[in-house]
């Protein structure tokens, strides 16, 4: 952002190399054109509108985009961020949690924050800024770490909680101090505070999924809103036990980001389904705050209104993107509204202050549940409008099965024998869950143009089984650390250690030949990538756990005591299997990947397209669609940008039509969203390319285009 009274700072910047020279002020334009001209906030704007009114770029030049510049980061692998960019530096999270200030028209690095040895394994979805005065501020993570940095420096504000950063578990109960608490999704500023998604674990033991406000200034906790009530307040009626108290009971939390309505000061927070995510016995009942769309008072986080999305969530359908802010028309007259899209391929539209559905939702019987113990909630909300954006599986037929697969009567078994009723509950028999588990809307998150009501969200369609075992039982002479990974690593991993490679579980047999003791460790403890840490365990857990996979359990005869686990649920979550034929195709027919534009003025389609390709398939394999993790920006004068996909390609298109208009093979495949900005009257779209998901390669590279 641009202001006046800074021009001299930012000369002086200059001077020494810091900013670009000519930075300089720029005269205000409207309010709308400002909002949605720069890119200073995660997904574009307040309101994750992945939007810009930038023009330079055309439907008619955009052949013309070539690479105006290319950052290598020092580390390697998936970066699933957004950038943003402020004054012409652009902010960026590396790999292994690095962050990089770059300035944003040459790439060349300004400063860098993180563990020059150690390296992180989670991932980040990118930072938030902050300023008052001549006080400028990046918040990041690092585990369970909120860091304060200068953001003209890198340098931790020592004034910021503990020497510059907090412990994000400050403002929940004593329970979840030792537990896994992070965050993947860049936190929500309005004024003096910060609101902040989190990642916790999805099986028993999670903590609570507590939503926070910190301040920005010094790192207290200004305000929490209980997504597991406390005995006394709303919504606690809705659990058969109380959730605070539970040992096994946890999680509701916020973990894909939020938006809020800077004007009326109101804050929308999509929450994440209860633990454990697929046997709900030890919490009956419907369950809030869980799979809701909470409007909460940003000041103080006082509930104005709410939605429940899944009632007693036993898919784990949790929202998984920010809702959208913006106008859409109703009669004449334009009404604020939010806008959530799910993982079962719904879009649910609100009136932004009240909460009333803009288009109807009915309450649809769904199938009762054949596991003891557990009690699936009889109806569920789905909309009536807009259609879902992705085949349901109570649609399919056995035509519907890939005919690319040489393995076509085995897949068509599999699909007759599985239940694949709308909302069929977990059972000991398998599901046909399509959309799958990640879902059809993804983290990614879905563009719109704000003023014209319009959405644009791109969709996975891979489906998945899902089925519930008996749990085994831990014998006492079992090994400790044979015990350890039943509980905590078996249900992706497989009791044989082999994985699930083509759902993304790496095999664990000789693990001794490729890793260290001491990085397993640090990934047992921290978690990597999508898998969840488990810092609640002994040094002597861990250590028995890494005897087990080093294979020297056996080796040294060593039979200890094995862990106790109290009050565990009867049934445990088999494991993430994709329907895929004999080549690692998906198993049911193209298009596996798609890209619609809605229109939420009226809840129609303006088109709908396959997104992606299918090498592998070769000319076959041409508008297949493919699976995609990230988002899209839009523009005002035409254009949608998009990566995405698992092709590996950087596409623009017509927002109007669908119609491509350019594209460029990338280094690696982008797995993030791109941020659009000006700098010195050009403008760029940046997008970070780390590959590495889906058995993609590992890339390193920020890489930002411009018209020639």
């Amino acid at each position: 952002m641009y202001l006046r009274k800074f021009a001299p700072i930012l000369v002086s910047l200059a001077l020494v190399g810091i900013l670009p020279y000519n930075c300089a002020p720029k005269e205000e334009k409207s309010s709308f054109k400002t909002a949605y001209s720069t890119w200073s906030s995660y997904l574009g704007d307040s309101g994750r509108s992945h939007f810009s009114t930038l023009s330079q770029i055309t439907p008619e030049n955009v052949q013309h985009l070539k690479v105006a510049w290319s950052y290598e980061a020092s580390d390697w692998g998936q970066m699933q961020m957004n950038p943003i960019v402020v004054d012409s530096i652009l902010y960026g999270v590396t790999a292994a949690l690095r962050v990089v200030a770059l300035h944003a028209e040459t790439g060349k690095e300004i400063w860098q924050f993180g563990d020059s040895v150690k390296v992180w394994h989670s991932t980040s979805r990118g930072v938030s800024y902050w300023e008052k005065g001549n006080d400028k501020r990046i918040l990041c993570t690092r585990g369970s770490d909120l860091f304060a940095l200068d953001a003209l420096t890198g340098k931790p504000i020592p004034s910021f909680g503990n020497n510059g950063k907090i412990d994000m578990r400050s403002g929940m109960p004593e329970s979840a101090k030792n537990k896994f608490v992070i965050s993947n999704t860049p936190g929500t500023v309005y004024k003096d505070l910060i609101v902040m998604p989190l990642r916790v674990s999805e099986g028993q033991g999670a903590p609570p999924g507590d939503i926070m406000a910190f301040n920005l200034i010094t790192g207290v906790v200004e305000w929490v809103f209980h997504t597991l009530p406390e005995k006394g307040e709303a919504g606690y009626e809705t659990w058969s036990e109380d959730p605070r108290e539970s040992s096994i009971v946890g999680a509701a939390n916020n973990w894909a980001g939020m938006a809020v309505d800077e004007e009326t000061g109101i804050i929308y927070v999509p929450t994440g389904s209860a633990a454990p995510d697929f046997y709900g016995g030890n919490r009956l009942g419907s369950n809030l705050y869980a799979n809701s769309l909470l409007a909460l008072d940003a000041n103080t986080g006082k509930r104005l209104w709410h939605f429940q999305f899944t009632h007693h969530d036993i898919w784990d359908r949790d929202p998984p993107a920010p809702p959208n802010l913006l106008m859409v028309e109703r009669h004449g007259k334009k009404i604020p509204a939010v806008a959530q899209v799910t993982k079962q391929g719904y879009v649910y539209v609100f009136h932004r202050k009240t909460g009333e559905p803009l288009f109807d939702i009915e309450e649809v019987p769904v199938p009762p549940t054949t596991i003891l113990g557990e009690e699936a909630w009889p109806t569920q909300p789905i909309p009536v409008k807009p259609k879902p954006f992705a085949r349901q599986a109570q649609d399919l037929t056995q035509t519907d099965i890939s005919a690319f697969a040489e393995n076509k009567e085995e897949l068509l078994e599999i699909f007759k024998t599985s239940d694949k009723r709308l909302y069929a509950p977990p059972a000991l028999t398998p599901n046909f869950l399509f959309p799958g588990y990640d879902g059809a809307a993804e983290w990614g998150g879905t563009a719109a143009d704000p003023d014209e009501g319009i959405i644009y969200v791109n969709s996975n369609e891979m489906a998945w089984n899902l089925q519930l075992g008996l749990a085994d039982p831990i014998a006492k002479e079992m090994p400790q650390g044979k015990a350890a990974y039943q509980q905590y690593c078996a249900s992706c991993h497989q009791n044989n250690r082999e994985g699930i490679i083509a759902s993304g579980f790496p095999s664990l047999l000789d693990l001794q030949l490729r890793k260290e003791k001491s990085e397993v460790a640090t990934i047992i403890t921290n978690g990597k990538g999508m898998m969840t840490g488990f810092p609640q365990l002994e040094k002597e857990e861990i250590d028995a756990l890494l005897r087990f996979l080093f294979e020297e359990e056996v080796q040294h005869n060593v039979v200890e005591t094995s862990i106790e686990r109290t009050n565990d649920p009867s049934y445990k979550h088999t494991g993430y299997n994709k329907f895929l034929d004999n080549k690692g195709l998906p198993g049911i027919s193209p298009p596996w990947g798609t890209m619609h534009a809605i229109d939420l003025n009226t809840g129609e389609y303006i088109w709908s397209i396959p997104f992606g390709d299918t090498p592998q398939l070769g000319e076959a394999g041409k508008g297949t669609g493919c699976e995609n993790y990230g988002g899209a920006v839009v523009t005002e004068n035409g254009l949608l940008f998009i990566a995405a996909t698992k092709d590996g390609y950087f596409r623009v298109f017509n927002k109007h039509t669908g119609h491509i208009l350019w594209q460029y093979k990338l280094p690696a495949a982008a797995f993030a969203t791109p941020a659009m900005y000006e700098v010195n009257g050009k403008q760029y779209i940046a997008i970070a390319c780390g590959g590495e998901k889906l058995g993609t390669k590992k890339g390193n590279q920020i890489i930002a285009f411009a018209l020639e």
